[in-house]
């Protein structure tokens, strides 16, 4: 049998935020993570002002599933641009280079779940 945690229930906005590693104009929150118990998976929030950028990077061992909140942005996947916008939902695979870029006037947030790791490791390109 499983063993259950405690269930947690936060505001957004009550965790605090952190400037992105390498970034223009970029935010991270952890919203739910280990120091919550959550055992299995990271939930973080991203904000992108406008011109904001992180750039190119990958995660060799690291999936990331995302949902855009708010805004619209330039998402690099390998070799190809597309856009993403309020309501996209992203599957990002393990080692596939990946970069977001705010080219518009209004903030992009987006929600980025990741497996919870002791071993989570960022190439910049």
């Amino acid at each position: 049998m499983t063993k259950h945690t405690e269930p947690v229930i936060r505001a957004m906005n009550a965790t605090p935020s952190a400037v992105v590693d390498n970034s223009t104009g970029a935010s991270i929150q952890v919203l739910l993570g280990p120091e919550d118990g959550v055992p299995h998976f990271v939930t973080r929030r991203f904000t992108l002002e406008p011109g904001g950028r992180i750039p190119a990077h990958r995660h060799d061992s690291i999936e990331h599933e995302q949902v855009v909140l708010e805004g619209e942005m330039m998402l690099g996947l390998d070799d190809r641009e597309v856009v993403a916008k309020a309501g996209d939902c992203v599957f990002i695979p393990a080692g596939v280079a990946h970069w977001y870029e705010n080219r518009g006037q209004a903030p992009v947030r987006f929600l980025c779940i990741v497996p919870r790791t002791a071993d989570y490791q960022t190439e910049w390109l």
